[in-house]
């Protein structure tokens, strides 16, 4: 073998090697600026000497998520006392280049996506296993996995924590209801791992979200085939994992604490939701607030006025990044949702891993509406999956549009000659 194609080879398994390292490291989040941000950073800044390619399709991602930030600068000149906010828009700064990043490698090396779901999967394998581990008090010290009698994993807070579980979970399901019975017990361990993780973070948002994102993609599975007997399997496979779900809920709440906890955390209303000035009433304080600073107040403000932040992206990125960074986010979202939306069934190798990340986007973007989700290193991750496979779509039709002149042109090219 050449000695070029050998270095080839080593360049592409070390850049594989760090990419399935840097999502690993995503689920690990106790401070900011966490292992996974400096590690990216270098990344970033090694693929980037190298030739790190921004396709066309994916500018529109680079464009808003920059004006989004742009605005936050801009809300910072209304800030008497700056503390840590050249920190937290450094951070934002840098998620907004991961999901540029990961849109950019998959687009050009679409092979990556297997390898960064199943890098995904082992990382949320590891913090659940941690978040349960500190819920039982498993080994001395664990409590710091734990929050308020919550699961929290290698993270924060447990209602980032199980949020962050809901992909590699769809990933398993979608696996599961989709490959070879053979490989079911395999991925069977892992998925009742994650699943116990969301449980036990007790987060009433990833509870809902996984349930959406789940019934978001069997529904979409039923619908993309016209096969009656992959259907049949789909309702059928659905129908165990749900019972298979049912039956590990019934186990598990009958452990000390956890009927009561379950209990108390499943009830729509909490009494912080409903207070004086609890989330509701902060809801409607806040975008008061926004008519009145239409250049926002300033990043965590609003935590310091009232004692709690925002609980809503949307009026976090009001307060936080004005009516500018607003208006880039929503358009990102909505762009983001849309033009995924037009590729999802379409029937290409990176299809299921699009999937997978859409269904999740909704579910966070959903949740968004009712927690802060700004600075969550999956959502950015799942912004560059989508527009990933969306850069890869427009790669793929500018081919055969290619193709289909060239078709042209020889079609006429042999009318003329005869």
């Amino acid at each position: 073998m050449p000695p070029s194609a050998v270095n080839a080879k080593l360049i592409a398994l070390i850049s594989s090697g760090a990419v399935f390292f840097g999502v690993f490291l995503s689920g690990f989040v106790i401070d900011e600026p966490a292992p996974y941000d400096l590690f990216m950073v270098g990344l970033i800044g090694v693929w980037a000497l190298f030739g790190l390619r921004i396709s066309r399709a994916a500018v529109p991602l680079l464009v808003l998520l920059i004006t989004m930030n742009i605005g936050g600068m801009i809300a910072m000149t209304q800030m008497a006392d700056l503390a840590n906010t050249p920190l937290y828009l450094a951070v934002s700064l840098f998620l907004a280049f991961t999901a540029v990043f990961f849109s950019s490698v998959t687009a050009v090396q679409p092979s990556l996506y297997r390898l960064i779901f199943i890098a995904y999967v082992c990382s949320a394998v590891a913090t659940a296993l941690l978040g349960i581990a500190g819920y039982f008090h498993a080994f001395p010290g664990a409590d710091i996995f734990t929050r308020y009698d919550r699961a929290q994993g290698a993270f924060q807070d447990p209602n980032v924590f199980g949020p962050f579980l809901v992909l590699p979970g769809i990933y398993l399901l979608y696996l599961l209801l989709t490959g070879s019975i053979s490989r079911m017990p395999l991925l069977t361990v892992p998925l009742l791992i994650i699943t116990a993780g969301i449980f036990f973070s007790f987060s009433r948002g990833a509870w809902g979200m996984f349930a959406v994102s789940a019934i978001l993609l069997t529904g979409t599975l039923f619908l993309q085939s016209n096969s009656g007997k992959f259907r049949l399997r789909v309702v059928i496979m659905t129908i165990a994992a749900v019972t298979l779900l049912v039956v590990a809920m019934i186990v598990i709440l009958q452990l000390p604490g956890v009927s009561e906890m379950f209990s108390s955390r499943a009830q729509l209303e909490q009494s912080y939701d409903t207070a004086r000035l609890g989330r509701f009433a902060r809801y409607t304080i806040g975008f008061q607030m926004a008519l009145e600073h239409p250049l926002g107040i300033g990043p965590l403000v609003f935590g310091t006025i009232f004692g709690e932040d925002t609980h809503d992206i949307w009026l976090k990125t009001l307060m936080d990044y004005g009516w500018l960074g607003f208006v880039s986010f929503l358009s990102l979202t909505l762009w983001t949702i849309a033009a995924g939306f037009r590729i999802l069934l379409r029937d290409r190798p990176w299809q299921p891993y699009l999937l997978c990340a859409y269904v999740a986007f909704i579910g966070n973007i959903g949740l968004g509406t009712f927690i802060d989700i700004d600075h969550w290193r999956h959502v950015y991750l799942l912004l560059g999956l989508i527009w990933g496979a969306i850069a890869l779509e427009y790669r793929h039709q500018r081919g055969l549009r290619a193709v289909a002149a060239c078709s042209q042109n020889s079609l006429v090219d042999h009318r003329s000659i005869t």
